[in-house]
């Protein structure tokens, strides 16, 4: 309009907008507001509660799940002969785990002949609720095996020992087991005999093909470490490293049974052991070979294995060509003596005679089992490749006879 500033023109506009259109007046928002917060927040508090509800539910079923799982298979292991007890037992872990525990666990093996009985200080078994396939066992030596009512024949003791089972029970599809500083005795207290000890030890199995219930084929890998068994060949006096992986086929399925039924299962199958690789180190020698077993109708082993040694001047004097010596001497004199007693007849002949003909013998076979096999290298370290056969269960080192594997069934 004439007469009117600019100023008095905005104003006049300003007022003209409707109330509505401005939007609420903050203390209707902050009303609105007030409202509403506590509703979310109680919301907000139902819905962990019930999640927590809903968790605990879980837990608890999985646990009950879990001690009659537990409970079946200790009933299934009853009636194949195999009795399993614990001092105190019980189910804890919550909110995250299952905790199977087993204080003063023992076994007794009644369907084998001889009977044992197994005892270990502790079995723990651990499955996570997010992972419900994947069970985990500690077990807390010393572990005892002995005949019923007897002393202890063996005594395993250890700084650490897990089991892993992965897999839907009670069919695992593989299994794990990790023992750090394993040591095994003959015999108990002071009459204790060391068999094995090594720094660690651990195998890995798990099914390649078929099912536990179906045809299984089993692969297998196996390592350890300064590894000693003096009492059973002097070649374990030193200490020694391994890796070996295996393939078993023609087992028929993974049920409790006997291994002398599970290599019956196989050689009716046409099965095999397939020696994938196999790695054997010491200080002064390094042995790696392939190859495959059977099992022949007299439960024998039949097959061939080829094998490869670095340090072949210090392994042949260990396998015993002194022993077999002392044994021809024997036979020749008509003595029934030791081994030992037949070189020793040669010293009484002539002071260091036994002594030169093993060093002879042994220096001849070294130089024999070069002719008979075939120049190669480990870790670039000159080697020979020879045949390790067997032969209805004999072993046979090239030509050279080292021994026997007794019958698997």
């Amino acid at each position: 309009m004439a007469g009117e500033s600019p100023l008095s023109l905005m104003r006049a506009n300003r007022q003209t907008i409707p109330r509505h259109a401005a939007g609420p007046a903050p203390a209707a928002v902050s009303r609105r507001r007030r409202r509403r917060g506590p509703w979310r927040f109680v919301a907000l508090v139902g819905v962990v509660v019930a999640l927590a509800l809903g968790w605990c539910g879980t837990w608890y079923y999985a646990a009950t799940v879990s001690a009659r799982t537990l409970a079946g298979w200790t009933r299934r292991e009853a009636a194949a002969g195999r009795i399993y007890s614990c001092g105190t037992q019980g189910i804890s872990g919550f909110p995250f785990s299952i905790e199977a525990r087993c204080v003063e666990a023992g076994a007794a093996l009644k369907s084998m002949q001889p009977p044992l009985a197994i005892a270990a200080r502790e079995i723990t078994f651990t499955a996570q609720v997010l992972r419900p396939t994947v069970l985990v066992g500690a077990v807390t030596g010393p572990l005892t095996v002995a005949a019923p009512g007897q002393p202890p024949n063996f005594v395993a003791t250890w700084s650490q020992a897990l089991i892993t089972v992965r897999g839907v029970p009670p069919n695992p599809d593989a299994l794990s087991i990790d023992i750090e500083h394993p040591h095994l005795n003959r015999g108990a207290a002071a009459n204790a005999t060391t068999l094995f000890s090594a720094d660690d030890a651990d195998l890995q199995a798990s099914i390649v093909g078929g099912s536990a219930t179906d045809h299984p084929v089993i692969d297998a890998v196996l390592h350890f470490s300064a590894a000693t068994a003096p009492t059973v060949h002097p070649l374990l006096n030193e200490p020694l490293q391994g890796d070996a992986e295996v393939l078993m086929r023609g087992l028929n399925d993974l049920s409790p049974k006997p291994w002398a039924d599970r290599f019956r299962e196989m050689q009716a199958a046409g099965g095999s052991i397939e020696i994938k690789s196999l790695r054997l180190e010491r200080a002064d020698a390094v042995v790696v070979g392939s190859g495959t077993l059977t099992v022949n109708a007299h439960g024998r082993l039949d097959g061939v294995i080829r094998v490869a040694i670095a340090g072949l001047d210090n392994i042949v004097p260990l396998l015993g060509i002194d022993q077999l010596i002392g044994q021809g001497i024997n036979q020749l004199t008509g003595a029934n003596g030791s081994p030992a007693q037949g070189l020793s007849a040669l010293d009484r002949l002539l002071p260091g005679l036994g002594g030169v003909v093993r060093d002879s013998a042994n220096a001849s076979v070294v130089e024999d089992l070069k002719k008979m096999g075939q120049p190669t290298e480990i870790d670039q370290k000159p080697a020979t490749a020879l045949p390790l056969r067997f032969v209805d269960g004999a072993v046979y080192f090239g030509m050279m006879r080292l021994g026997e594997v007794p019958a698997l069934f």
